[in-house]
Formats: C-alpha cells, structure tokens, sequence
C-alpha cells in the first residue's frame, strides 16, 4: 500500500506542515497563550450535549452542533472552545483558519487487523466465483493464509508496512485505531506483531491501541492438538504478553469453525486474571452465544454480531457492552445479511462503527465509507453513523472521557471536512472529504478543498 509520501503528501504527516491556513493574531497581553488556535465558520459537530458516554438510543442522534466556532489548544488538549470572537479576544497564538469546512472530532476505528504481510486478492475473486468464506479457511486460506505469510516477515518489515497503513488512516481522518495481533499465532510471532505495534505507536501520530488475538484460528501446526493449542494460549502467551505490556485487550474469534463459548470463555478468563481487559468476534456466522458471553464476562465490545440471538441484544444492552458492527465486512464478504443495528439500538445497546480492516475479509481503511454502508444496511441516521465512529468508538476502547467529543479537556484529535453538513458525510460515498487532520493539538496533514456539491 502507497504512503502519504508516494502520494506526493510528504511532510504533512508527522508535524504542523506548510504555513498555509496559518493566520498570526495579534497579541493582547491580557490574553492566555495558546498552542493553537483552530476557527472554522462552517458547522462544528462537539459531541458535546451533557449526556452520558457512551451514547444510547435517541442520545445518539445529538451532534452538539453549532457553527462559528473556535477552539484553543495547550499541551495537546482543548483548552477552551467557544464562539470564535471570543475565543480570539481571550488567547493569543497560531490560528489555523478552516474557513467554512465542517469540523468533528477525528474518527476512532474501535477493530482494526492492521499487522500482516501480503495480501489475499486471490480469495477475493475465489468468493466471487462462488465459495465461502469457511470453505476458504476450512481449505488452508483466510486467517491461517496470512499466518503462514506474516511468519516470514520480520520485526522491521512488518512495523514498515504498518506506518504506511497508518499515514492511510490518518488521511481517512481516523486518529485513533485499535489494532490486533492475530496473524502470528505463535508466542514468537504474537508479539514480535505486537512489539511493531507499540513501535509505530511511539513514533507516529495516530494512535494505535494493541490488542492481543492469539485466539484468532487454530494455526497448522497444532491442527490435531486444539488442547495443546489452548493451553499454550492460556499458560504462555497471555501471561507472557501481559506482563510484557504488549497488549491493553485480549480478543477472541467465537465461532464454531473456530473457538467455543465455553473455550473463548476459558481463555477471556485467562486474560482479565493477566489484567488484560476484553473484546470478543462474536456471532459473526452463526448464533452460538458469543453475545451472551460478552455480556456474561463483563466484555467491552462484542464485534460482529451478524448473527446475534434477540437474547444476546438484550443481554449486552443489559450489561452495557458496545455493540461493535463492522458493515464493511458483510458488504465485502457479500453476505446476504447484515447485523441488525437499529434493533440494537433501539434496545438501548451502546453501538460503535469499526472497518474490520483486514487483508481478507474486509480491505478498507476508511471509517466514511462504513457510515455510508450503516446507513444503508442498518438504516442509521446520519448522526448515529458519526456517533457510533466518534463518542461510541472510544467509549469501547476505554477512552470516552479522552477522545470522540470537542469539549474543555478532551484530546485536540480533530478533523476539517469539505461538507455543508452531517448528512453529508455519508451521502458522498467513495470521496475522501478530509482536508485537515490535528492529532494532539497538532496539525499532521493538510489538503487544498474540494469543489463539493458540483455534480448533477
């Protein structure tokens, strides 16, 4: 995949960039220094409405939305955010002027695959011509086809390969991703995966949140030892990679092709005894309770869901677990059904957006396109989409009170889209609307606007 530096983007990922949009204002010794100082005229979608993180129900549909606004950043965080005379009459400093461009906070992608090596077009056109997914796996594809391709990569290749995804991410607007493990299935691989992971997270400005998924397939070489699998997986490598801080989340893929509720339930047990929280694939073919599973251990998402039982909605709604849909993938894998989002919405489920970006079964990056596939498959509002991409998707990755709303105190993650409004986002599907992106206060890509709304 082409980086932001083969685009002809070089020097806009990384640091503030080019002067341009850059206006001085003049200096008040009254006034507190800033940062930066970020106006738009445009419509601002804060989040910020005072009600609960993370959102439920009609809650989801509040965009906090105002207009001529800006905000001043010191050390990283809003520091305040108020109509823009006044916030330029009380701080002083560099403003970056947005002109009219609709600003939201940046997209948080709650589940990500981002660490492989080699792509699977191959099953793309093998699924088209007719076989599934599970006969694709069950064959030696899928997961275990990325396995045995990312054990001949090492540390260095693979943290390379994932800087270029993540400078991809960041021009999508996304500033904040979760990103498995899950293609190594051997200690040794599991975490020289997740040691690239916490590399790139070091040195690049989006942020990356690691998740351990060892218990993603049974790898070849324990095909007729599934015991001895599970053992390793719960003796040696969840210990040994908590205690090495490699990963904030275990994740497992509860699925009857792959592991059980009572074995994913085993090996969850494992990780909150290691002090690793939880997130569970759960559902996504067949209804085997991966959902009451989730709600049963307390989880903090569970991702799928194609498949979930009314029981399990209601459980997870109950327990307060972030319902994590991933409509690219139904989309992609060309399912002929999709998760049921607006019953789990309207049964007060917290729900949350995600890409499942991955070389198989879902190959995007871009959180746009998934609200316009929410949209489309679950009959979410506009405003929902951007909620479950925002206030929801950070909630589940135990970050609601950092990340997903504009509001004094909160992360200055940001992003400037050419749109006249919400609505907008996801109608103009295929188009990357991003033109600024501000991680941490500081601006890391730019982009000249768009002529929008032009077509027929």
């Amino acid at each position: 995949m082409a980086s932001l530096a083969d685009a002809g983007l070089a020097g806009q990922i990384g640091g503030p960039g080019p002067a341009n949009g850059r206006l001085p204002i003049e200096e008040d010794a009254v006034a507190t220094a800033a940062d930066l100082i970020i106006r738009s005229r445009g419509p601002w979608l804060t989040f910020d409405t005072g009600a609960p993180v993370p959102r439920r129900g009609p809650e989801m549909n509040e965009l906090g939305e105002r207009a001529d606004l800006a905000l001043a950043v010191r050390d990283g965080l809003i520091a305040a955010i108020g109509p823009a005379d006044e916030i330029r009459a009380a701080w002083r400093g560099p403003m970056e002027d947005l002109g009219d461009l609709l600003v939201m906070p940046g997209f948080v992608d709650p589940h990500t695959h981002p660490v492989f090596h080699g792509t699977r077009e191959a099953e793309f056109e093998l699924r088209n011509g007719g076989r599934s997914y599970v006969e694709i796996a069950q064959a030696g594809g899928g997961i275990r086809n990325s396995v045995r391709r990312l054990r001949e990569a090492d540390e260095d290749t693979l943290a390379e390969e994932l800087r270029a995804r993540c400078d991809r991410f960041l021009a999508l607007g996304t500033t904040t991703v979760e990103a498995k493990s899950g293609y190594g299935l051997s200690l040794e691989d599991e975490a020289r995966s997740l040691r690239a992971i916490r590399r790139i997270d070091a040195r690049h400005p989006l942020d990356l949140v690691p998740t351990f998924l060892g218990a993603h397939e049974i790898p070849d070489e324990y095909r007729e030892d599934r015991e001895g699998y599970l053992r390793l997986l719960v003796e040696e490598m969840i210990p040994t990679i908590a205690e090495a801080g490699l990963a904030d989340f275990c994740d497992v893929f509860c699925e009857d092709h792959v592991f059980s509720v009572d074995e994913s339930r085993r090996i969850l047990l494992a990780a909150r005894a290691a002090g690793l929280r939880l997130r569970i694939h759960a559902d996504e073919i067949a209804p085997t309770g991966g959902a009451e599973l989730a709600a049963e251990l307390g989880a903090d998402s569970a991702d799928h869901l194609v498949a979930a039982s009314d029981a399990g909605i209601a459980a997870m709604a109950a327990a307060g677990v972030t319902a994590v849909l991933l409509p690219g993938t139904s989309f992609f894998l060309n399912l002929p059904r999709h998760a049921r989002g607006r019953a789990m919405i309207d049964a007060g489920c917290p729900v949350a957006l995600a890409t499942d970006y991955n070389p198989g079964s879902c190959h995007t990056q871009s959180m746009p396109m998934i609200l316009t596939l929410a949209c489309l498959h679950y009959g979410f509002t506009a405003a929902e989409s951007l909620c479950a991409a925002t206030v929801n998707a950070a909630a589940s990755l135990g970050l609601g009170e950092r990340r997903g709303r504009l509001a004094v105190g909160m992360d200055a993650d940001l992003i400037a889209l050419d749109a006249p409004n919400a609505r907008f986002i996801p109608y103009q599907f295929g188009d990357n609307l991003v033109r600024t992106v501000v991680k941490a206060g500081r601006v890391v890509l730019r982009r000249p606007p768009l002529a929008i709304g032009a077509g027929a």
